[in-house]
């Protein structure tokens, strides 16, 4: 199995190298971590690493205070060299320098220290089937005041189902459904941060910046959707 390394920049262990550890392994303050760290905010065993499909993917073990990686709160996320892992009051950097920087240079496009030249990543986007579909969802009335409850593994808001999620998934295939609703969830709420509303609340006004990022969502989960089916129109 391919071997990790981490760097830790903050933290009462600031300074320490983990190199080259074989995965799956576990990080937390307790003995039998094989990333064990000295913070009383990390929790027992706080996330674990492992090595699926052929990415590293990072899954927080329900820690008291939360993983974080670049900054935001996640539960499972593929990593990638250069990565920034947050948790308790420690911060660690994923990969060794070599690997940061080649992924450095794919990312521009420019040639590695070896000479040889390297394109942008390629898309990440993978074709599934549809499970199914549902012919009441264009009238579900998504009302705020409903509750989302889990009822026998499906969501349901009020007293309607919602459209299930993926069962069965390898650990890549979630990170890469949790990274793609979490991009979404993001750009939305910074394109409807700044609505106004009017003096009796029965309008509310978007700016036009903000307008065009929400249209943006829209069209990202339009092309998502087309992809999923025809997964040729990615080269569109």
């Amino acid at each position: 199995m391919p071997a990790v390394t981490f760097q830790v920049l903050e933290g009462i262990d600031k300074g320490r190298v983990f190199r080259e550890l074989p995965t799956p392994i576990t990080i937390g303050r307790e003995e039998g971590n094989v990333l064990r760290l000295n913070d009383e905010r990390v929790s027992r065993f706080h996330a674990k690493i492992q090595f699926d499909n052929g990415e590293i993917i990072l899954t927080d073990l329900e820690s008291t205070n939360g993983t974080r990686v670049n900054g935001n709160v996640v539960q499972i996320r593929r990593l990638r060299p250069g990565d920034r892992v947050g948790v308790g009051r420690s911060l660690l950097l994923f990969g060794s320098d070599s690997e940061i920087a080649a992924r450095d240079a794919a990312l521009r496009g420019v040639s590695t220290p070896g000479g040889e030249s390297t394109s942008p990543l390629p898309a990440t986007v993978h074709a599934q089937t549809l499970a199914s579909q549902f012919d009441h969802d264009v009238d579900l009335d998504l009302n705020v005041h409903d509750r989302i409850t889990l009822t026998a593994g499906a969501l349901f808001l009020g007293n309607r189902p919602l459209p299930p999620l993926p069962q069965k998934m390898t650990p890549s295939q979630a990170a890469r459904l949790a990274e793609l609703l979490d991009f979404l969830h993001r750009h939305l709420t910074m394109g409807t941060e700044n609505i106004t509303a009017d003096e009796d609340g029965a309008h509310v006004t978007l700016r036009y910046g903000d307008w065009q990022r929400v249209m943006a969502v829209q069209m990202i989960l339009a092309r998502y959707v087309r992809a999923i089916a025809e997964p040729e129109t990615l080269e569109e």
